[in-house]
């Protein structure tokens, strides 16, 4: 067994990190939003100085801020194959509602590592604390499927049934994307080869650039708010769920939105196929 069961618990370095206004409008349009309307809709989040309107902040953004620098605890795994990774899921949790621009101490720790036989699953775990007051901003929590580490005997972790109402959705919610949606989205930080190189995506077996996962992921959460929050980001507590199948850039992603209350369960659809299910959300 390579992985390195020892690095369960070990909490990175404080790392500071900022964003302001402009990188908020980069993601707002990076997942989507302004795209149907761009002088009506979702003004509130693509610009910052239109009249009678304060700029909103996307509460998925989280994703793609509490950097913890290079390495960090996966750097602690062991001699493990990170070409075989896969993002298996991905929860938010909003201890406060985002700021248009702010600077953030983080911090992040693996809080465990269970055996799934073919694979390890790797629970990484980022908090961000508002550096001015020292309060909770957000939390990040990446579910990591390491194919080919498991198999050493562990605690598979906890089995969790999910089901959704036996009844039709209360919201189907259908948003296209552009074509060159992946292009845009990882100016927000992910520059991975796969979602922009056509060679690199063909080794992988794709026959063009795949979109992120969490592009897909900020274009579900759009869809959430405005269906479940009353478009209020300040309402927005938590997001999880699992990625199942990638999405192509240019086709319509439609999200089916079951609610009681506070909480929603949700499953996002492309082509007919299921990309992002077992989808949980709350709001306050």
């Amino acid at each position: 067994m390579a992985i390195n069961l020892d690095a369960i618990g070990i909490e990175s370095e404080p790392y500071e990190s900022s964003w302001d206004s402009k990188d908020c409008l980069l993601y707002s349009l990076g997942v989507g939003a302004g795209a149907s309307d761009p002088t009506g809709f979702e003004l509130e989040f693509t610009t910052e100085n239109t009249n009678e309107i304060s700029q909103k902040v996307l509460p998925t953004m989280c994703v793609v801020l509490g950097s913890t620098g290079k390495g960090g605890p996966l750097s602690n795994l062991g001699e493990v194959n990170y070409s075989k990774m896969v993002h298996g899921e991905q929860e938010v949790i909003l201890h406060t509602p985002l700021p248009t621009s702010a600077t953030v101490i983080s911090t992040s720790k693996i809080s465990n590592i269970y055996d799934k036989e073919k694979a390890a699953l790797v629970i990484l775990e980022t908090t961000a604390v508002d550096s001015s007051n020292g309060e909770k901003m957000f939390t990040n929590i990446s579910k990591l499927f390491f194919r080919g580490e498991g198999g050493w005997g562990g605690d598979r972790g906890p089995s969790e049934k999910f089901e959704f109402p036996d009844r039709d959705a209360d919201h189907v919610v259908k948003y296209g994307t552009r074509a060159d949606q992946a292009l845009l989205y990882r100016l927000n930080g992910d520059r991975n080869p796969l979602h922009s190189d056509p060679s690199f995506a063909a080794l992988g077996g794709f026959p063009k650039p795949i979109l992120h996962g969490l592009c897909t992921y900020g274009f579900t959460g759009r869809a959430l708010l405005h269906a479940v929050c009353d478009s209020d980001p300040d309402s927005f507590h938590s997001m999880e769920g699992r990625f199942s199948s990638p999405v192509m850039p240019g086709e319509e992603l439609e999200i089916h939105i079951w609610i009681d209350g506070k909480q929603a369960k949700f499953r996002t659809l492309a082509s007919d196929r299921v990309v992002l299910d077992n989808g949980l959300m709350t709001c306050t």
